[in-house]
């Protein structure tokens, strides 16, 4: 088994991948708060 080098792995996908989360997680929350609002302006 090689010895282990400090930052020696490619962390391309998981970076991609995170960013993707925190995208989605954006778009979830703003939709989320537009729901919100509507139900408040049409009072239900």
């Amino acid at each position: 088994m090689a010895k282990h080098e400090h930052g020696s792995m490619d962390t391309t996908e998981q970076e991609k991948t995170f960013a993707g989360f925190l995208k989605m997680s954006a778009w979830v929350t703003g939709i989320s708060i537009g729901i919100l609002i509507f139900l408040a302006l049409v009072n239900a």
